[in-house]
């Protein structure tokens, strides 16, 4: 059986997918680093910005 081999998304290291638990990178560093990139707002998703003042009062908690 062939191995897929691809290049992590952090550091571009050679990296197999098969009994890799920290798929698609290739370590806990490039995943806690591509976790705070999210956290830190360098990475984000496009779509329409929200406004604060289009709250609907009435869905208060």
């Amino acid at each position: 059986m062939t191995q897929i081999t691809y290049p992590c998304p952090i550091c571009q290291t050679p990296t197999t997918w098969s009994n890799n638990p920290n798929r698609p990178f290739c370590s806990k560093r490039c995943k806690l680093i591509d976790l705070g990139a999210w956290a830190s707002d360098e990475y984000s998703i496009a779509g329409d910005e929200l406004s604060l003042r289009e709250h609907d009062e009435s869905s208060e908690y």
